[in-house]
């Protein structure tokens, strides 16, 4: 009778201990960019991407230009060269349309502002869309290696001693927070616009500079919770977040979408200058 007591006991004891473990994640979690692309299969998230409206930049300074990625092959960006010589260097990231006239714009727009080489990176390799349903399929095309290695040979072709700040929307957001832990302490600043958050405090910890955030309270893929959680993984890092959100939509910044929100992008932008400028020595 002992004997059978003491086996129950001990198979309560077996089956109460293994109900508290968690299962085994059938697959590692998707990292950030992943994550975004996920969203492009929420058809809600992709209707929040009106078609842009038709919109033309001519560029006074910008060019195109190539240089090797990480791995040797080719890659593709648009630059404007500071008017006066500088290290200071800001990468900017292009939302899920590509890198586009709109791109253009707001590249030339910094580097006339700040005085600094602004290079639109571009990770679509000279794919632009012009639909929803185009930008979808781009965005989710897109290769995690790939941009990595793009983005390592943009560091590598501004050198060793560039201070580079980094700054993208959308798609783009998230790629500048991803190239800001890329640049190690090159990176003076990260500006990021409604982008999916890196969520991974580990890998938040290798950041080497301050972040600003600019989130709308109305969207629907980057939501105020995932902006929540941001914040919590950042203080969790030790790294600085400073985020702002607004009575607005998803890529409420860009004036070629309908739902463009003048006195949000406003506000958000010279805040970004001021986030920039009082980081330049």
């Amino acid at each position: 009778m002992q004997k059978q007591l003491l086996f129950f006991v001990l198979l309560i004891c077996f089956i109460s201990a293994n109900a508290q473990k968690k299962p085994a994640a059938c697959c590692p979690a998707a990292n950030a960019t992943e994550q975004f692309a996920l969203l492009a299969n929420d058809k809600s998230f992709v209707m929040q991407h009106d078609a842009p409206l038709p919109f033309n930049y001519k560029t006074v300074n910008g060019a195109d230009i190539n240089f090797k990625a990480a791995d040797g092959t080719d890659a593709h960006g648009w630059m404007v060269k500071a008017p006066k010589p500088t290290n200071y260097y800001i990468f900017v990231f292009q939302e899920w349309w590509g890198l586009n006239d709109y791109i253009k714009q707001e590249t030339e727009k910094l580097a006339n502002e700040l005085g600094v080489n602004a290079i639109a990176i571009d990770l679509y390799d000279k794919q632009i869309a012009t639909t929803p349903d185009e930008a979808r399929k781009l965005v989710q095309a897109v290769k995690t290696d790939r941009a990595v290695n793009i983005i390592k040979g943009a560091y590598n072709y501004v050198g060793s001693n560039a201070q580079v700040f980094t700054i993208g929307w959308c798609f783009g957001g998230a790629w500048s927070l991803q190239a800001a832990l890329l640049g190690g302490n090159r990176v003076e600043g990260c500006i990021m616009y409604y982008g999916m958050p890196e969520k991974d405090v580990n890998a938040l910890k290798k950041l080497h500079c301050d972040v600003i955030g600019f989130f709308a309270k109305k969207d629907g893929g980057i939501t105020p919770a995932v902006v929540e959680e941001f914040k919590a993984n950042m203080k969790a890092a030790g790294k600085n977040l400073t985020a702002y959100e607004y009575d607005a939509v998803h890529a409420f910044a860009n004036p070629s979408n309908p739902s463009y929100n003048k006195e949000a992008t406003a506000d958000a932008y010279a805040k970004a200058i001021a986030f920039i400028k009082a980081r330049m020595k």
